[in-house]
């Protein structure tokens, strides 16, 4: 009798729950519309999800052990799943398949009453919880934690990976809604508060720094506030306006390379009020300085 939800989780018919659950896990993983984007791997997925509906019930895997394929109309479960379209209803199926509702399987065996509406995903509901945080500038050059409540009113901590930009999305395992068992994920897609300070350009970090006129011209040192402590900085003589000067690897981390990138500090040349000026100074800077 062929029997293809075991095929389908790759797994035999004496596999335990936990070595069930464990291929499960793992394919769900590998064909999650998230992170496989091929287009047949939706499909894929849902059918994962149909195989341990079934299987990991101890009374409906009872019935499928006794019946097998017969329960699609003698096809294996692949091709069942292809041919019931995009829009059908794993649950209504189920129900019909299994009792509590229309259908279910004859004294011989046969299945009676199989229809199925065609209204809802085939496949178990999405159990993943999408939300939305802010985290400041600071914490995405260094990480750190950051605090989350959920809808239900549920406070907790999660990490905020040093390096993390704007748009990315963090998983948190067993934080979705639950059904039959399962629990689905929250995932959190960030945005990086933006900073009066600081740009980012890649992994690198830029802030502009004042340079008083007299340091620019004779060299001296500035102290100078970054998101990883306070450094002081020489500034060499004749220093223009615009000019850089690089701190190594104190930018952002790349969370691929695990590299981390650099910081830039741009000197922005500052003069003084001319009108300020004694009048002696005055004169000789205007009869002195080049034109």
């Amino acid at each position: 009798m062929s029997k293809s939800l075991y095929e389908t989780l790759g797994i035999d018919e004496s596999a335990s729950a936990d070595e069930i659950k464990k291929a499960y896990r793992k394919l769900a993983r590998k064909y999650h519309p998230d992170i496989n984007k091929d287009p047949e791997a939706q499909d894929k997925f849902k059918e994962i999800n149909a195989a341990y509906e079934v299987l990991s019930d101890t009374e409906k895997k009872s019935q499928y052990d006794q019946f097998g394929d017969q329960m699609f109309g003698g096809q294996n479960f692949h091709d069942f799943a292809r041919g019931q379209g995009t829009n059908v209803d794993l649950d209504e199926i189920l129900r019909q398949m299994f009792g509590g509702g229309g259908g279910g399987f004859s004294s011989s065996g046969g299945f009676g009453g199989f229809g199925g509406s065609r209204s809802g995903g085939f496949g178990m509901p999405d159990l993943d919880v999408q939300s939305r945080i802010t985290v400041p500038f600071d914490t995405s050059v260094l990480g750190g934690k950051h605090q989350v409540i959920t809808g239900d009113g549920e406070k907790f901590d999660i990490k905020i990976p040093a390096g993390i930009k704007t748009g990315e999305t963090l998983r948190v395992r067993g934080k979705g809604k639950s059904y039959q068992g399962q629990r689905g994920d929250l995932l959190i897609q960030i945005e990086v508060a933006p900073s009066s300070e600081y740009e980012r350009k890649g992994d690198d970090l830029y802030k502009a720094i004042d340079v008083p006129l007299k340091l620019a011209l004779f060299g001296g040192k500035v102290t100078v506030h970054t998101p990883h402590k306070e450094v002081t900085l020489k500034i060499p003589k004749n220093t223009k306006n615009g000019q850089k000067f690089r701190l190594k690897e104190k930018g952002f981390r790349n969370r691929k390379s695990g590299q981390t990138g650099n910081m830039y500090l741009v000197a922005n040349v500052v003069l003084p009020d001319s009108d300020a000026l004694p009048e002696d100074l005055k004169k000789l800077c205007e009869t002195k300085l080049p034109a």
